[in-house]
């Protein structure tokens, strides 16, 4: 029994006509029938009954060839293990990203990154910090892009950039006269945030505490409004809803939305520092590189990049 003639019963269960399977493995005719024959004669069972224009496959070669299939993709795997140890960007990469960082990142690294590694297709997720960290450390991710602070153990970060955050109000609204407000300026305001489990909620909170605390211009009402998602507070923004913080490559991201609101840069703008991660253990230290440079070369306008292990 061997490998070529597994891939011979396949070709024959696949095309049913001896003459085609031949022309699929590329070879005689002759050769594969007597393989198959051979094959069927080591194994005392017939693997296929014979018509004047067509092929048959019994009962027991379909359970034959589907084991066939299963032995022939392992080897195929063995295959792909060796390709991606002598070329790393060869092979699926497999990234995850919050929510508050993908929607606006990924559009633009895609494009960049299948320019630079061709062979190395990407599965990307959105997800909370938290989940995205269970994911890298049982090994179903192989990097995140999430927020600095960022631990877990056996994982490696490397920061990315650091984003400074915008102020975001309706059309309407008096800050459309402004050049900058302040962080303290929101606390009449009724803002708009993400709800928990977000951690640019968080981010949003560190830099104005009295944003979710009622206030006398509420009449002692909670002044903070929850939404889904970036997306959903612009469009609730837009609306004459209230105003809010976003990061800044989230900020022009919807004409439709920029249409009906004004962006407003802080005097002292606060900010998040975005980083890559992954295991250390994780035996492509090139993809990540790649990752990393095509992260780089997404050029976005309004952050500030960082290079080195230990940030600028």
């Amino acid at each position: 029994m061997t490998l070529t003639e597994l891939r011979y019963i396949v070709a024959l269960a696949h095309e049913k006509h001896f003459g085609r399977a031949a022309e699929a493995c590329h070879v005689a005719q002759p050769t594969l029938s007597v393989a198959v024959k051979k094959f069927e004669d080591e194994l005392g069972v017939l693997l296929f009954e014979r018509g004047k224009n067509e092929v048959a496959v019994t009962p027991v070669g379909e359970r034959i060839v589907a084991q066939a299939r299963q032995v022939l993709d392992e080897l195929e795997g063995v295959k792909r293990i060796a390709r991606q140890a002598r070329d790393p960007l060869d092979g699926l990469l497999r990234i995850g990203a919050i929510f508050t960082v993908g929607p606006y990142l990924f559009p633009r690294l895609v494009p960049v990154l299948h320019a630079s590694a061709p062979h190395m297709p990407l599965v990307i997720e959105e997800n909370y910090t938290e989940r995205l960290r269970e994911r890298l450390v049982q090994g179903e991710l192989d990097a995140i892009i999430a927020c600095l602070p960022f631990e877990a153990p056996g994982v490696v970060t490397l920061p990315l950039y650091d984003e400074p955050f915008v102020a975001m109000a309706p059309r309407a609204h008096p800050w459309r006269a402004r050049d900058t407000v302040s962080t303290d300026e929101f606390a009449p305001q009724t803002v708009l945030l993400l709800g928990a489990g977000h951690c640019f909620r968080d981010q949003v909170v560190a830099a104005c505490p009295s944003c979710v605390r009622p206030g006398p211009a509420a009449g002692g009402r909670q002044r903070a409004v929850e939404g889904s998602s970036l997306e959903t507070i612009r469009q609730m923004v837009a609306s004459g809803m209230g105003v809010t913080m976003l990061p800044c490559t989230a900020a022009g991201s919807d004409q439709s939305a920029s249409d009906l609101t004004v962006i407003r840069a802080f005097v002292d703008p606060p900010q998040r520092r975005v980083a890559l991660a992954w295991r250390a253990s994780f035996p492509r230290p090139q993809a990540i590189e790649a990752l990393r440079q095509a992260i780089r070369a997404c050029a976005l306008d309004c952050v500030s990049y960082l290079s080195g292990p230990s940030g600028r």
